[in-house]
């Protein structure tokens, strides 16, 4: 049977997500041939009793797992050699601060699996900001407006148990009349989009949203042909051109 450790996170500052939550731990339990053990951790979002609560078991010492998974960079002298390692290691860019990790991470024989480039058959990236970045960064965004112009105050989404909960506070907050532009159709625009309907804010057309004034806040989303155009005026948009010369370049 395959053992899986979820390490603790060991960059500074430590990041607090989880690459599996207790729940999926003990799906993954019950349907696959695994066993999972987690490696107790005082700062991670989900407390160590979340786990066991689901059977999983806590282990400090993760050198007989077969498969070792976390979040963000670990540090070279915590690498277990010999092993298959998941992270986000930050590296595939040649960015010249990891250096030495992805140096030790050869020294020790480790098999690195990058979030980052894991890929599906359309060479589609499957670990990457999405639906709930969008929800995340679009809260953020009206939570920095407030404290910048103390016009009204948002919690941080981290301190919420759940989305639930920052709903109650949304219908509660009185937000005066902002104009928004959301950029872009994909997975974080999306969120985007729907943390800003679940604060209240309306949607209007990007045609409303230029021509007509508003005593409420409203946002509009705009997509590549609100805002590219060919510089000969005789050639409509067409995205597929653009597409094809991004891959080009």
């Amino acid at each position: 049977m395959l053992k899986v450790g979820i390490i603790r996170e060991g960059k500074v500052p430590p990041d607090e997500r989880a690459p599996l939550s207790p729940d999926q731990c003990a799906k993954a339990q019950a349907l696959l041939p695994v066993q999972i053990v987690v490696q107790p951790s005082a700062i991670r979002c989900f407390k160590d009793e979340d786990y066991t609560a689901q059977g999983i078991a806590l282990q400090e010492d993760l050198r007989d797992c077969d498969i070792l998974m976390g979040v963000k960079e670990v540090p070279s002298d915590w690498l277990i050699p010999e092993k298959t390692y998941l992270f986000f290691s930050h590296t595939i860019k040649k960015q010249p601060y990891n250096r030495s990790l992805l140096q030790a991470v050869i020294a020790k024989n480790i098999r690195l699996i990058d979030y980052e480039v894991l890929t599906n058959e359309n060479s589609e990236r499957l670990v990457a900001f999405g639906y709930y970045a969008g929800i995340v960064g679009a809260h953020n965004a009206l939570w920095t407006w407030g404290r910048r112009t103390g016009q009204f105050s948002l919690p941080r989404l981290y301190e919420s148990h759940d989305y639930a909960a920052m709903l109650r506070v949304y219908q509660q907050t009185a937000l005066p009349p902002l104009r928004i532009v959301l950029t872009g159709s994909g997975r974080v625009a999306s969120g985007a989009a729907k943390n800003l309907l679940d604060m209240g804010i309306s949607q209007v057309s990007p045609e409303e949203f230029l021509t007509q004034d508003f005593s409420k806040p409203v946002f509009t989303q705009i997509h590549a042909e609100h805002y590219v155009r060919h510089s000969d005026p005789g050639h409509p948009f067409d995205k597929k051109i653009i597409t094809g010369m991004a891959k080009i370049m």
